[in-house]
């Protein structure tokens, strides 16, 4: 049996420190693709785009994301998780310079197209790095700090989009060298893609990964260093034994009879949509512009949803203190229930929504407070529970041999929902804010019964305990549920 050291809270501590390293990928993950929140308007009103093309600049750099996503699964099993690491934050220093100083629309896209894939691989390698540098009683609460800096960077990147607008009386003024402010707020991203960059280099390797290569001895001392494994040999046998006698690892190895891929696979995939067909980032990519079409200046507008992110971190804080206490299938129910009631409510303020001269809603009455409370009221439920929740679920479901694979296909599945959803909005927007809210609510409703029927609980399992067959997971569920004498 694995004994821990004396010094063992120490060596927690130092686990702590390597899963922060690894999740400051996700603060500029929340950075990069939450930044244009403050310079939407003054991109528009640049180069002189339509509301749909708008829409389409905005949602660019996602589809750079899922096509990050896609192959960082195979790059991180060749070269290893902090390579891909490293490339990221190369990958985002150069989208910040060249967004920042980018001439034209397509300029523009482009570069935030290449911020796209950096943020695709950080979605896929901060998950599985943690969950496989993690001892199994702390992985929920590790694995939800990849929440935390997403959130965490949404929130430097609206304050600091609200600074720089302030100082220059505008996103579309100038501010510093001959540069407009919302030019600014691109270049901002370099400093955190640098110290990302900086703290990989300095992580270990994860030791799955090193096992996979056969470098058991690298492996055993990152064990024995970072999780207080006296004798980490049994560990690296039981993660051999789940790897099976593969060296190398592919798409391929998720085939199975649902579809074409692993039962499991699927759940990882409609986990990940549903997380973002209810809308979160609407909140966060068109926040500013949402509350300045119901009647709030810029100024008010930034601070809205400066608020609406603050409440985003407290609540993920909620989530890390509950997820390995309660489990992840019951914070995801409680969550989808909420969300579904904040949605339906503002759905129905938008209702009661007119229209001026300028075709522009406006909420009057009480009816601007409920819809105010009601978003943040969703951020409240998402951000304690689909938010961080799905992201640990990724990162520790999938058996150990297709894992960075799995995510990988599960994270571009996301990244595509988040497209999809994003440029939408516009569209949806108008026909109307009742309907785009009520196309939310009814996701909200679908995830509900997702969860119930089909997503297992992993609360205290071993890594190595995963199977991939999806009958394991929900004979397991059902055994739990039902009483053991149930039958798959």
């Amino acid at each position: 049996m694995t004994q821990q050291t004396p010094s063992a809270a120490g060596l927690h501590r130092r686990v702590v420190a390597i899963s922060i390293g690894a999740a400051l990928g996700g603060f500029l993950f929340g950075f990069d693709s939450s930044v244009i929140n403050g310079a939407v308007d003054s991109i528009q009103g640049k180069f002189e785009l339509s509301d749909g093309f708008t829409g389409f600049a905005v949602a660019a750099a996602l589809l750079g994301c899922a096509v990050g996503a896609w192959f960082a699964g195979s790059i991180a099993n060749r070269y290893g998780r902090i390579r891909v690491m490293v490339l990221s934050a190369i990958l985002f220093l150069i989208s910040a310079f060249g967004s920042g100083l980018a001439f034209g629309v397509w300029d523009l896209i482009a570069w935030r197209v290449i911020g796209g894939l950096a943020i695709g691989a950080a979605s896929v390698i901060a998950p599985a790095y943690i969950a496989e540098v993690s001892p199994s009683e702390f992985r929920g609460r590790l694995g939800s700090l990849q929440q935390m800096a997403i959130v965490l960077g949404i929130f430097a990147a609206l304050l600091s989009d609200q600074l720089l607008a302030g100082w220059a009386d505008g996103a579309d003024q100038e501010l510093w060298l001959g540069l407009a402010a919302w030019r600014w707020m691109f270049l901002a991203a370099a400093i955190p893609a640098v110290v990302y960059g900086v703290a990989a280099l300095r992580l270990p390797e994860s030791p799955r990964y090193l096992v996979s290569k056969h470098h058991d001895d690298e492996a055993a001392e990152v064990l024995r260093e970072y999780t207080g494994m006296e004798d980490p040999h049994s560990k690296i046998a039981e993660i051999r034994a789940s790897l099976g006698t593969q060296d190398k690892f592919s798409m391929a190895d998720l085939k199975g009879h649902a579809l074409g891929l692993h039962p499991i696979v699927w759940t990882g995939i409609l986990l990940s949509v549903f997380q973002q067909f209810v809308g979160i980032n609407v909140i966060f990519y068109y926040s500013t512009t949402l509350w300045k079409s119901v009647g709030f200046d810029e100024d008010q507008a930034f601070l809205t949803s400066t608020i609406t992110s603050v409440t985003n971190i407290v609540v993920t804080i909620v989530a890390i203190m509950l997820v390995d206490r309660i489990g992840r299938r019951l914070l995801l129910l409680i969550g989808s229930t909420g969300m579904t009631i904040a949605l339906g409510m503002m759905a129905l303020a938008f209702a009661n929504a007119t229209v001026d001269s300028a075709g522009d809603a406006q909420l009057d009455g009480a009816w601007g407070t409920v819809a105010l409370v009601c978003a943040n009221l969703f951020v409240v439920f998402f951000g304690a529970t689909w938010g961080p929740v799905v992201w640990v679920l990724l990162g520790e479901m999938f058996p150990n041999k297709i894992r960075a694979s799995a995510l990988a296909v599960a994270a571009a599945a996301q990244w595509v929902a988040n497209w999809a959803i994003t440029v939408s909005f516009p569209g949806f927007a108008s026909i109307g804010l009742t309907f785009a809210y009520g196309f939310y609510a009814s996701m909200a409703l679908l995830s509900l019964l997702f969860v119930y029927f089909r997503v297992p609980e992993t609360k205290g399992m071993e890594l190595e305990a995963m199977d991939a067959d999806v009958k394991v997971h929900r004979g397991r569920f059902v055994r739990e549920t039902l009483g053991p004498n149930a039958t798959v």
